[in-house]
């Protein structure tokens, strides 16, 4: 009787414990980044070099190939922010390699990110193969206040008449505070380092605008920066430093710089990581050493988002993100990018 007694009173302070936590955490807001890698439909876009995602194409683009994309995409977003946020997920997240406004609309229509009356904004952008960027927010927890597309601008007489990916600028209420997040792709590895870089300088030109315009605004620029923290674009043209140490007021700090001299990244190449999927912050986003001051938004914690399921589990990638198609077959997989997202708190 007494064992009895005491299994239950032990059941009823995992209980209360259990409860004090999931009260803790709506204090906790998650941000994430997510390349998709190549969400289209199955349709052309006039204009578009969309031609090898339609049926005829290069990958053989069907329907059901269409509508299994989207059902791995909505549960890896679904799930983004659940480790310290179950049932919650990320307040908002950036995306990558999203064809068009349809394709956001399908996505969010899926059952796990409807379930949360997900929202996105999108601007149609310049890019030749017709792949944008957009963010997905909850509305219970992001309130949207503006938002546009800054262009990326070439500026070397041998770009003339390119035109790639621009800066969707989203400002926004977060836990009551201002809150704005830039969500980019940056010019690819084909093209050379000076594109990027050039890329680092105008996004660092529209962080200046912002903070000159509100200086207390926190700053979140995440994206798919095809470079890695130290590289130059990163480190010297956006200014964005590898030590919290480091930062100075309306400075940049980005937290990955580390995790991949550590080992970590967020997709391969040749054997070797890369962590091109990045969420840099602004000062005011950071505690200083031995400051523990949650009063306002804060940063908390931050990871890779990774699952046994999101990366190859045998054969001669194993290791190795599993991809929707790789080498001509159809594989059912995710994206040959990991995702990313940061943690902040405020009491």
């Amino acid at each position: 009787m007494y064992r009895k007694h005491l299994l239950w009173f032990v059941f009823l302070l995992v209980a209360t414990v259990g409860m004090a936590k999931c009260k803790k955490g709506q204090n906790i807001y998650g941000i994430g980044f997510y390349n998709l890698e190549n969400l289209f439909d199955t349709c052309h876009d006039e204009g578009k070099n969309d031609y090898e995602f339609l049926a005829e194409g290069t990958f053989k683009w069907t329907g059901e190939k269409y509508k299994c994309k989207l059902q791995n995409m909505s549960k890896v977003l679904a799930e983004m922010g659940t480790d310290k946020l179950p049932g919650v997920g990320c307040a908002a997240i950036g995306v990558a390699e999203v064809e068009n406004a349809k394709c956001l609309e399908d996505l969010c229509n899926q059952p796990a990110l409807k379930a949360r009356n997900i929202q996105f904004i999108h601007v149609e952008g310049p890019d030749q193969r017709g792949i944008d960027c957009a963010l997905l927010y909850n509305p219970q927890l992001f309130k949207v206040r503006n938002y546009k597309l800054i262009p990326y601008i070439y500026n070397r007489p041998e770009d003339a008449g390119r035109a790639t990916r621009g800066f969707l600028v989203v400002s926004g209420t977060l836990a009551k505070e201002h809150v704005t997040i830039i969500v980019n792709h940056l010019p690819s590895r084909g093209a050379k380092s000076y594109a990027r870089e050039d890329g680092g300088t105008q996004l660092r030109a529209v962080k200046d605008s912002l903070q000159k315009d509100d200086p207390n605004v926190k700053l979140f620029i995440m994206g798919d920066m095809n470079d890695d923290p130290h590289d130059p674009s990163m480190a010297k043209c956006l200014g964005a430093k590898r030590e919290v140490s480091e930062v100075e007021e309306g400075g940049l700090w980005n937290p990955w710089w580390n995790m991949l001299a550590a080992g970590q990244g967020t997709l391969q190449f040749q054997g070797s990581w890369n962590l091109f999927d990045q969420i840099i912050l602004s000062s005011n986003l950071l505690n200083k050493a031995g400051n523990q001051d949650y009063k306002t938004l804060k940063l908390l914690d931050y990871q890779i988002f990774r699952r046994d399921y999101l990366i190859q589990q045998e054969g001669e990638y194993r290791g190795n993100t599993l991809r929707t198609s790789a080498g001509g077959k159809w594989l059912n997989g995710y994206s040959d990018h990991l995702p990313t997202l940061v943690y902040l708190m405020k009491e």
